[in-house]
């Protein structure tokens, strides 16, 4: 009996331990490179651990190009002034980001984000980091 109940608790303890490592590391999937898009926003995904804003922007070789940039969680980014509300699709944005470390991926960390209508910004206040 005491062998059943050891592998249930050991068995509960690797599932449970396991979700810990499904979080990744930022500097493993992203680039220590930071790239400037201009583009129009598609979506905003306000989720945890991340957020994901997705943009139409040109790529470096002038074709146009979905990209998902992973944000802050959306508790963060709710203390920061970021809600459902605050990014409109088909706002003109500027950002900057760390790109994915696969090549033609098309996705990036976020780093800043500058909206062109009104100048509202993110990513240059202390504590707006992606880390």
């Amino acid at each position: 009996m005491k062998s059943k109940f050891l592998g249930l608790v050991m068995t509960a303890v690797s599932l449970s331990s396991g979700t810990a490592y499904a979080h990744h590391s930022l500097a493993a999937t992203y680039l220590d490179k930071e790239v400037r898009l201009e583009g129009k926003i598609l979506d905003l995904l306000l989720r945890n651990p991340h957020s994901f804003l997705q943009i139409e922007a040109t790529d470096e070789n002038g074709i146009v190009q979905r990209w998902s940039l992973e944000w802050r969680s959306s508790g963060q980014l709710g203390q920061q002034g970021i809600r459902r509300d605050t990014l409109k699709v088909g706002d003109e944005v500027t950002i900057t980001m760390n790109p994915s470390r696969t090549p033609g991926d098309h996705r990036g960390a976020l780093k800043t984000l500058h909206r062109k209508s009104d100048g509202f910004g993110w990513g240059t206040n202390p504590g707006e980091t992606t880390e």
